[in-house]
Parts: structure tokens; C-alpha cells; sequence
């Protein structure tokens, strides 16, 4: 296995080539730092070195390999065991390891961010008597970028990618503290606008198109809270911006980068300062004119993360003062940002998701994953065709089963179609998307089951058909074919009750669309074996999404959490409150959609279901709400008849439909809540808070009976499966930053003020009074863990931006 280290070599031609070894993809941590730093010393006091050439480790063993130098044992393992990260080439480096961040947000001390910036990146690389080449290969995103662009030339292997992901952290582009001028030497490599694009997250528009169009700009609706990593760029782009100097073969990086460090010194190639280029930077009233654009749409599109300001407002410095005056505005709001909540809470998401992939008894006793290659999807509908759909885009053959042609027919254009909007999206090639359709077959009956390796059935939540399929396709399936159900809520004990092979059946729980939406809820039982929840968990990983285990309840983890924030709502509106007004509360907070946008969306007929299961699961808790049934009533149901509580046209946003207001007054005048039969007072915070605190105090229920295995489960479940805003790192973890003692105190005064809707659990109840963290221990499945698994290992588990 390769050293963590920072070596330095001379070649007879003078040249020093200083190279990262932190596999698998080169992070820089602080070690890397520091090393880079003694070793860039070292070479401009020697004598014998005329120029350096930066590089990751696999780039230099290639390049030793053609000056005839023998590969040590150790590299030569690491090398072939790198095709396991993604791709033939070496990794130059993925950028900062950022489990920096995550102590600094534990103890709030920043003086661990390495501060070398001026002295290392400026003083000595940029300014020192001796050039820099960087030799790319593979990737290199964020502070590993930033270092490339503090050299005087790069040269990059064909298909390497370049980019800045900071600002999807809450931070600036600034190398975790190194502040290596993202943000002030970019935008003179490659234009300003340009400059802009990259560093953004969340489907800026170019301000330069606009600019170019003379027109206003019209901003496409966004996803708020979402946010997108930043723009990425091959090096055959880069090289067309500027960017790259040259693209070459990976046998000829290093070679090529050695010559034209030699061809600087010798004065046949220019020694480029990219700090101090001001070429590409346009006229000021056109940057100007950029930055006003810009920060126009970072309101309107991500008002929620300061960052995106920030990082304009720094941009803008270096190029009206400077880029050193931009410099050093950089490393003051970097530190402002690293610690603001926004920082915190997409740090905590990043991490929460990784952590995912460890299990307890699961992912820990040596089992190894069973490929799937061929399963069977039992329904077309909506659910069944985005899961067929989501296996065939990922190369995993599919047979699709229904009952008769018609369904069949319908099922299988619905996978077209979903397969054409890929296309059209630009998520799937034309040639991929033949392929996917080519590897899908229709069916009416289990003749094609015989050799499949996962079956996941589909159909409409009713139990005793359900467990009919299961007892019918285990006497055909193969014995280690996975038996999956995606309900999304009925007892899988009672889905696998009447089959002897209860420890194949699981839950495999997607959202719709099940194509698209990222997340996929694992659903095991006290019986399901380790093997077949491993074996999932790879198919969840296979097909691109974010894999969580969780325990079998009504509901399971999403749902459950989450079934209170309808019946808030609907409690709400019959307390007199607006029911639009509610709406606008939680889009305001950060969710793409209020709850009753929301429940249009996925039709009244499922909440009218769904409310049902979780009445009769958790008696005493739940409130009925007449709406629905009147809404159902007087022939309206949501988005699927066009008639709900908004009017929905297309090219348009929704729009409150006035004509549903005589329905609320009815259902209010039925449910009979009003306090002396006059609407309540609130404000907008206590709007938010009536509706959130019982998701909070639901999500304690579940971390107390072990449904998650660890808290930060289910943030990363809040935001992948409900939309919750990830800059708020979840719902429990935002529950923490607002704090137990206030959210208990809250839920006390409601319950005695409105009832059990409101009861605050045990949970909840003790760490408020103990000032304790929800995000503490608890069980799961009869074990203890802690709320987030930090990845231990730093050779297969590196934190990079």
C-alpha cells in the first residue's frame, strides 16, 4: 500500500518532480500540505534544480516506467488496484480533505485550517525564481485545481476534470483555508463569466449569454435548499478556455510537463502569473454588469446559502483592487463562512451520506455482494416502470410483469418515455438509451423467473395480493433470488407471512419518480438475512442511489417521520389559519413545496390511504381531517384531475385557486377546533414551528425504537426522500441547532393547549430536560451505535473537495 507523503526527485535535465501520494484520489490533507511546502524549500535553494513539475503519484510512476527507473512493489499494487476509483488514469488530486471541517465545527477552533497561502502559494510557488509545471491526469477538482492554477502551466491528460465543488460545502473555492486564489485566478484564466459558471452551484445561467442577448434574465425555477455540485469541465474544454496549456497523452504527461518547465526558464515558453493576468477580465463595466446579474439570480434561485454572495462579493474585490486585496478578502470570509451554519449543515449532510454505507451485522462480517444481472418488476404503474426504468439506464436486464397486454403495453411505453426524457435531459446518450430498452422484456406470466436474482413486486398496497405474488414467484424464483417489496408502508411481516423464505424478503422502498429521486429506503425484517441486505444495498449503489437500511414499522423511516407534517397542516387550516399562507411558510423555510402542493401532487386518494395505516398504527396521535374527503367530494383530486387547492397551467407556476375556499370553510365548520370558534393569532415562525416540531418529536419515536441505525440516517433520508433543505443538515440535526429544551417547552404548551397531536415522547422529554443532543446514542435492532459512523479509513474512504 502507498505512503501518505510528498517526494521530491531531480533528473539529470534539472528538473524537480514533486509528486502527492494519497490514494485513492491524492487528498490534500494537512500531512500533503506541509509536505508540498518543504519540498517546494528544498527545491528552489538547491542549486542543481532548474525547474519543478507537480504531479499525482500515478502520473510520475508512468513517467519513471519511460525514463527506465524500476517501480517499487508497493506502487505497482496501487496502481492496479486504482481501476476499483473509476478510471485507468491517475488522480492528481480531489481536493482538501474536509474532515478538517468536520473538527473545526466540533470544537470551533479554526486555527486548524492550514494557513500557507501567501507564504507557500504566492511567495515561493508563484513568485519564486523557479517555474511550475502541474502534470494532470484523472481529476482535479477544488484545492486540488486551486494548486494547478498557483503554477505557471498546465498540462493535462485527455478526459481529466477540473472543477470547483466548494460552494456545495457553504465555503469558498480556497483550498480549506489555503485560499490557493479560487476566486481570484480563475476569472483571469478564464473570463470572468466563465469564472462564475464553474464556481456555482444550483443551474446558474451564464451572465454573459445574457449580457450578450441584452435582455433581463429570466430565471428558471429552482429546487430551493437543493444544492448541486459545482460545473465541472473536461481538460479538452479547459484547454479551449485557457485554462489547460496543453492536453497530451497519459504516456507523454510527464515527459511534455519536464520540457516545457525547461522551455519557461529558457524563455521559449512565457512565465504566466495567473494572479497578476488581467487579459481575460473584460472591461470593468461589463464585470460590473456580470456581478449585478449574477447576485440577481443567486437571490432569487439560492437565497438561503450565503456563500454564493460571498464568493461574487470576492471576486469582485480582486478585480476592482487586485487580485492580492482579493486574496486577502478571500481568507476573511472564508473563515466566516467554515463556521456558519451553512457550512455545518452541508458538511454534516456530506458526511451523513457516506456513513449510509456502513451497517452494523451487515457491511462488517466479511460477506461479499452477489451481483444482480437480471430481476424481474412486478407492475408497470407509475412506481414499477421509474424502478424498471432506473435498472435497465444501469445495465441490469428487467422483465416487467402484468396482468394482461393493455397494462403491459402501458407499462412498457411508460419506460420509453422516461427513457426519452433522460435523452432529452442530457442524463442518458441515444446509444445508451437503445441499450437500455434493448435489455427490457414484457411479460404475462413467471415463466422468465426461473433465473432472476431479484424480484421486486410493485402493485397497489393491498395485503392479501401481495402476499399472493410472494407465494407464488418463491416456488419459481431461485433460491437466492432477492424477494423485495416496494410498499411504502405495510408490515413486510405481513407481506412475507405465508412463504417459508421470510429471510429473502426486504423492502426496497423507492420515490417516485423512482428514476429519478436519489434515495432508496431498505426495508428489513427481524428475519432478513444479512446477505440479501448487503445484496440491495449494492443494487441501490449500482443504479445511483443513496442506499439507508432502516427497521420495519408503519411507514417505515421516511414516511414515519414525516406523517405529522400533513396532519400539522391540515390542523393548522382548521385552527383558521391560511391555508396558502402555510404553503408559503415552508417554501420560505426551504422546502420545494408547501404540504398541500405537496398533497395535490401525489393525489388525495394516497392520503386518504396512507392517513388510514397510521390512524389505526398510532392511535391517540392522529388527527382526521374532513378536508380531504370534501376536497374528494366535489370532484377534485389533486394534480391527477387538475382540480385541487392550486390551479395548475402549463408553462406556469401554481397559483392558489380562490374557488376552494367554501370547501375549507365547510371542513373547518365540521371539524369544530376553532377556540370560541374564531381563528387563532399566529405568526409565521409559530406556522413553522406547529408544523416541524411534531415531525421532530416523531423522528425522536423512531431513533428510541431503533428504526434508523444511526440519527444522521435520517437527515440524509429528510433531505433525499422529503426535499428537507440539506443546508440545514436534516431534521434532526437542524432539531439540535434549534434546540430540545425550546422544541419539548413548545409541544408541552400546544398539547395542553390542542391535545395528543402534540405530546411531546419520552425521548424528546429526557434529553431536553438532561441537555442532551437528539443525535446521541440508541439501539437499532438491539444494538447500540452513536448518530453519525465517521469512515475511519483513510485509504479507501478519503473526504475531498
Amino acid at each position: 500500500m502507498a505512503r501518505v507523503e510528498v517526494t521530491m526527485e531531480v533528473g539529470n535535465d534539472g528538473v524537480a518532480v514533486i509528486t502527492i501520494s494519497n490514494p485513492p484520489v491524492n487528498a490534500l490533507a494537512i500531512s500533503i500540505i506541509a509536505g508540498l511546502k518543504e519540498k517546494y524549500v528544498e527545491a528552489m535553494r538547491r542549486n542543481d534544480v532548474k525547474a519543478i513539475v507537480v504531479t499525482g503519484e500515478l502520473a510520475i510512476r508512468l513517467g519513471l516506467v519511460d525514463r527506465g527507473i524500476p517501480v517499487l512493489l508497493g506502487y505497482c499494487f496501487w496502481i492496479s488496484s486504482y481501476s476499483a476509483f473509476g478510471g485507468k488514469g491517475g488522480k492528481f488530486s480531489g481536493g482538501f480533505d474536509i474532515n478538517v471541517f468536520q473538527k473545526i465545527h466540533r470544537t470551533g477552533d479554526i486555527s486548524q485550517l492550514p494557513d500557507e497561502s501567501i507564504d507557500l502559494l504566492v511567495n515561493i510557488v508563484e513568485d519564486g525564481k523557479k517555474p511550475t509545471v502541474a502534470a494532470v491526469e484523472g481529476l482535479a477538482l477544488g484545492g486540488g485545481l486551486e494548486l494547478t492554477m498557483a503554477c505557471h502551466a498546465r498540462i493535462a491528460a485527455p478526459k481529466t476534470q477540473l472543477g470547483l465543488p466548494e460552494l456545495s460545502l457553504g465555503v469558498l473555492p480556497g483550498f480549506g483555508g489555503l485560499y490557493l486564489k479560487g476566486t481570484q485566478r480563475l476569472p483571469r484564466l478564464v473570463g470572468l463569466s466563465k469564472a462564475v459558471e464553474m464556481m456555482r452551484s444550483g443551474g446558474w445561467i451564464n451572465p454573459l449569454v445574457v449580457l450578450k442577448r441584452l435582455e433581463l434574465v429570466t430565471i428558471r425555477e429552482q429546487t430551493q435548499g437543493r444544492t448541486k455540485s459545482s460545473k465541472s469541465i473536461s481538460s479538452e474544454e479547459g484547454y479551449k478556455l485557457g485554462l489547460v496549456d496543453a492536453v497530451v497523452p497519459s504516456e507523454e504527461l510527464l515527459k511534455v510537463s519536464r520540457r516545457w518547465a525547461l522551455d519557461i526558464v529558457e524563455k521559449r515558453k512565457p512565465w504566466v502569473r495567473s494572479l497578476h493576468q488581467t487579459d481575460k477580465l473584460g472591461s470593468l463595466s461589463e464585470a460590473l454588469e456580470i456581478f449585478k446579474i449574477s447576485r440577481q439570480q443567486a437571490r432569487k434561485t439560492v437565497p438561503h446559502l450565503p456563500q454564493h454572495l460571498a464568493c461574487l462579493d470576492v471576486i469582485e474585490e480582486g478585480i476592482i483592487r487586485g487580485g492580492y486585496s482579493g486574496l486577502l478578502k478571500e481568507t476573511k470570509v472564508f473563515h466566516e463562512l467554515v463556521l456558519s451554519d451553512t457550512a455545518k449543515g452541508l458538511v454534516h449532510v456530506f458526511f451523513a451520506q457516506r456513513a449510509t454505507s456502513k451497517v452494523p451485522n451487515v457491511t462488517d462480517i466479511g460477506l461479499k455482494p452477489r451481483l444482480v444481472k437480471k430481476a424481474a418488476v412486478i407492475g408497470g404503474g407509475l412506481m414499477g416502470s421509474g424502478i424498471a426504468t432506473a435498472l435497465i439506464t444501469s445495465n441490469v436486464y428487467v422483465v416487467l410483469k402484468e396482468i394482461n397486454s393493455e397494462y403491459l403495453l402501458k407499462g412498457i411505453k411508460m419506460i420509453e418515455a422516461n427513457v426519452r426524457g433522460l435523452v432529452t435531459r442530457g442524463k442518458l446518450t441515444q446509444d445508451k438509451a437503445h441499450k437500455a430498452l434493448s435489455i427490457l422484456k414484457g411479460v404475462l406470466d413467471y415463466s422468465e423467473f426461473k433465473d432472476v436474482d431479484m424480484v421486486i413486486e410493485a402493485v397497489i398496497e393491498n395485503v392479501p395480493l401481495k402476499q399472493t405474488i410472494f407465494s407464488e414467484i418463491e416456488k419459481i424464483c431461485p433460491p437466492h433470488c432477492i424477494l423485495a417489496t416496494n410498499t411504502s408502508s405495510i408490515d413486510l411481516n405481513l407481506v412475507g407471512e405465508k412463504i417459508g423464505s421470510q429471510d429473502r424478503i426486504i423492502g426496497a422502498h423507492f420515490f417516485s419518480p423512482a428514476h429519478v429521486m436519489p434515495l432508496l429506503e431498505i426495508i428489513r425484517t427481524e428475519k432478513t438475512s444479512a446477505q440479501v441486505i448487503l445484496d440491495l444495498m449494492t443494487v441501490g449503489k449500482v443504479i445511483k442511489k443513496v442506499p439507508v437500511v432502516v427497521g420495519n414499522c408503519t411507514g417505515f423511516a421516511v414516511n414515519r417521520t414525516f406523517f405529522p407534517y400533513t396532519q400539522g397542516a391540515n390542523f393548522l387550516v382548521h385552527l383558521g389559519v391560511d391555508l396558502f399562507r402555510i404553503d408559503r411558510v415552508i417554501c420560505n423555510f426551504g422546502l420545494p413545496m408547501g404540504p398541500f402542493q405537496l398533497q395535490d401532487l401525489s393525489g388525495y386518494g394516497v392520503a386518504v390511504a396512507v392517513g388510514k395505516e397510521f390512524a389505526a398504527a398510532f392511535q391517540g396521535r392522529t388527527w382526521e381531517s374532513p378536508l380531504v374527503n370534501l376536497m374528494l367530494k366535489n370532484g377534485r383530486n389533486g394534480r391527477q384531475n387538475g382540480k385541487g387547492y392550486f390551479i395548475y397551467e402549463k408553462g406556469s407556476k401554481p397559483r392558489p385557486d380562490p374557488s376552494v375556499l367554501p370547501i375549507i370553510e365547510e371542513s373547518r365548520r365540521l371539524a369544530n377546533i376553532m377556540p370560541g370558534g374564531k381563528p387563532i393569532s399566529v405568526t409565521d415562525q409559530e406556522i413553522l414551528e406547529m408544523i416541524l416540531f411534531p415531525i421532530v418529536n416523531e423522528a425522536c419515536r423512531v431513533l428510541d425504537e431503533g428504526v434508523v441505525v444511526r440519527a444522521s440516517d435520517l437527515d440524509i433520508t429528510s433531505v433525499l426522500g422529503m426535499s428537507f433543505p440539506s443546508y440545514r443538515g436534516g431534521i434532526v440535526f437542524w432539531a439540535d441547532t434549534v434546540g430540545a429544551l425550546y422544541i419539548y417547552t413548545c409541544l408541552k404548551k400546544w398539547s395542553a393547549m390542542y391535545g395528543d397531536l402534540f405530546n411531546p415522547s419520552s425521548y424528546l422529554e429526557e434529553r431536553a430536560t438532561k441537555g442532551i443532543p437528539l443525535c446521541t446514542c440508541f439501539s437499532f435492532m438491539g444494538f447500540k451505535f452513536t448518530s453519525l459512523v465517521v469512515l475511519q479509513d483513510p485509504q479507501a474512504h478519503q473526504i475531498i473537495i
